[in-house]
């Protein structure tokens, strides 16, 4: 049996070992090279990386401006009050939370303290408008636009707006969802049903955008338009005379409205809640 020479055997374990080192090397250096490829990405979905309740310096050149500022009710009230109405909603982690009927203190004659949803002190005609919402485990909520304060307080109950709604719901586990898919989770409420939606899990945050301007209106879920539809058309008039508003005078028309926040009993949760004023399409 030939034996290799001890020094040769010695150099050729050198220089597997520079090989090796070498290679660990070049794919520390592709590993890094990436990193800083994917931190250096500025499209659309690394503004879901910003810290919530905050702008970053290019949203505020768009014009975007915060509606919650994370600590306090600031540039809110409660629909038909001058107050939020008390031991409904809270400030919880950062977020909007709407506290559930089952925890709401009780006055003094045992009877729980009335509720109502909250809306802007400000009102907006034409916008766009993001926020981010998540949803108690079979819970209903909402967010309502184009509300008039006037209109929502001549009708019961009292304390509840009247206006477009973006459907908030665990549409799993919530009843309201059997009623018709103009009733689910990103729906203009009892009027337009979603298409091509992707909810994320309860317990997380999902992320709402609607567009409003002129007469045309958006909504979208999780960065995806799921609906669209322009006021005065005869597809919307029918969808109008089709629904629960279709007695209410003037539902349908176009205002300089408010942004509501729905209290509907469940625990639900909002942040990031910002808008931009646009021009009328």
């Amino acid at each position: 049996m030939l034996r290799r020479d001890p020094k040769k055997r010695k150099i050729q374990a050198m220089q597997n070992k520079l090989k090796g080192s070498a290679l660990a090397v070049i794919a520390l250096l592709i590993t890094i090279s990436f990193s800083c490829t994917s931190k250096q990405d500025s499209g659309p979905a690394s503004k879901s990386t910003n810290f919530p309740n905050t702008l970053t310096e290019q949203e505020k050149g768009e014009g975007w401006v915060l509606l919650f500022d994370g600590k306090t009710f600031n540039g809110w009230r409660g629909l038909g009050r001058n107050t939020i109405p008390e031991g409904h909603w809270a400030i919880e982690n950062g977020a909007i939370k709407k506290v559930p009927s089952r925890e709401v203190p009780l006055q003094e004659d045992g009877q729980p303290l009335k509720g109502g949803d909250i809306m802007t002190i400000r009102s907006f005609e034409n916008f766009e408008l993001y926020l981010e919402w998540k949803i108690s485990p079979a819970g209903n909520s909402g967010i309502k636009y184009n509300v008039s304060e006037e209109m929502s307080t001549s009708y019961p109950p009292k304390y509840a707006a009247l206006g477009f709604e973006y459907q908030i719901l665990d549409d799993e586990k919530h009843p309201d969802a059997k009623n018709g898919t103009n009733r689910t989770a990103a729906a203009l409420y009892d009027l337009i049903a979603p298409e091509g939606k992707k909810l994320k899990s309860i317990g997380e945050f999902n992320t709402a955008r609607i567009v409003f301007s002129g007469n045309h209106g958006e909504h979208w879920l999780n960065g995806v338009k799921v609906l669209e539809y322009e006021l005065g058309t005869p597809q919307m008039d029918t969808f109008l005379a089709a629904s629960k508003y279709r007695d209410i005078q003037g539902f349908g028309n176009k205002r300089n409205g408010y942004i509501v926040i729905q209290d509907h009993t469940d625990a639900a949760w909002f942040r990031t809640i910002k808008i931009r004023e646009l021009k009328p399409f």
